[in-house]
């Protein structure tokens, strides 16, 4: 029987989710809806209902997007052809790509042109990985595991950038084997995986010890949050990914006397008290954070915005 639930710290929101959203919220009392968003603003099904709910328009693509509108591009950035194409389309842009991910792509332009191959550890298909190929397309190679590097065939000097939302341990298994494959290989000053992915991942290590089963809020396509459960697995604590409280499993319980909870740079910690909420329901009274650790990192709003809300301003 649980009897007492411990929450992670650092969870929930990191700095450039706060920031994509407040972006869309803001832009929606500025402008009226609907404010078109091209892709999900950030990877949580309860975040884009909430939007939608206040007049945001999500599309797949912004060619979808009526001419003259206004389209905000989601924190995972966008590719140069998205830019052209919305300019063809005379569309008002907002650009909340997180500074983390604007920090890769312009590493990916600097090695380009400078003449490397650019090794992009990420996974296939993820937003944020096809925004940034997009910047080089011709340059830059993807690796997805540490059997990729040992297929690589490059015969130029060679670079390697990371997806921001990366296992810290996976990826830093490929980069010991891009060392050994290529020992000049040119890395990032600074590893690319942003604080928040490795600050929720480090919590997670932390609490391992103290807990028996780990409850992950977060969506299905968050990859930061996917990783959080692999992270307690491989630590040998089973753990289950949830949208929310409705999708707790009460046969998960079974056994297990103390339940760790945590959530995705993505989810809203109405989510996080929507668990606890849950368990005590079912009688469980001992609900604590595992330590305390603040972050402390801001982003401002997008310069296009920001510019037209202190216009409104001045203006009232």
């Amino acid at each position: 029987m649980v009897r007492k639930v411990l929450l992670a710290s650092p969870r929930g929101y990191c700095a450039g989710v706060e920031r994509a959203v407040d972006t869309v919220e803001k832009a929606l009392d500025l402008y009226g809806p609907p404010v078109y968003v091209r892709k999900q603003i950030v990877h949580n099904l309860h975040v884009v209902r909430d939007l939608e709910a206040r007049g945001a328009v999500f599309v797949d693509e912004e060619t979808e997007v009526p001419e003259g509108a206004t389209v905000v591009f989601s924190a995972h950035g966008v590719a140069p052809s998205v830019h052209a194409n919305a300019a063809e389309r005379r569309l008002q842009t907002i650009d909340a790509t997180c500074p983390l991910v604007t920090k890769v792509h312009v590493q990916a332009r600097r090695y380009a042109a400078e003449g490397y191959t650019v090794v992009l550890i990420g996974h296939a298909g993820h937003e944020e990985v096809v925004g940034t190929m997009g910047e080089a397309p011709d340059s830059i190679v993807l690796v997805e595991s540490v059997a990729d590097v040992a297929r690589l065939e490059v015969d130029t000097k060679v670079a390697y950038v990371t997806q921001t939302t990366l296992s810290v341990d996976e990826t830093g298994e490929i980069i010991t084997a891009l060392r050994a494959r290529f020992p000049d290989i040119h890395a990032p000053k600074r590893e690319d995986i942003c604080y928040a992915t490795s600050n929720r991942q480090w919590a997670v290590k932390e609490m391992l010890s103290e807990i028996e089963l780990l409850l992950v809020i977060g969506s299905r396509n968050s990859s930061n949050s996917n990783r959080l459960v692999e992270v307690a697995r491989a630590g040998g604590v089973a753990a289950h990914l949830i949208d929310d409280e409705s999708e707790i499993d009460e046969t998960w319980m079974d056994g297990v006397t103390v339940v760790g909870v945590t959530s995705g740079a993505s989810a809203p910690e109405k989510l996080v008290e929507g668990v606890c909420d849950w368990f005590r329901a079912r009688g469980v009274d001992d609900i604590e954070a595992y330590r305390l650790v603040d972050e402390d990192v801001e982003f401002r709003l997008p310069v296009e915005l920001w510019r037209e809300l202190a216009l409104a301003e001045t203006q009232r």
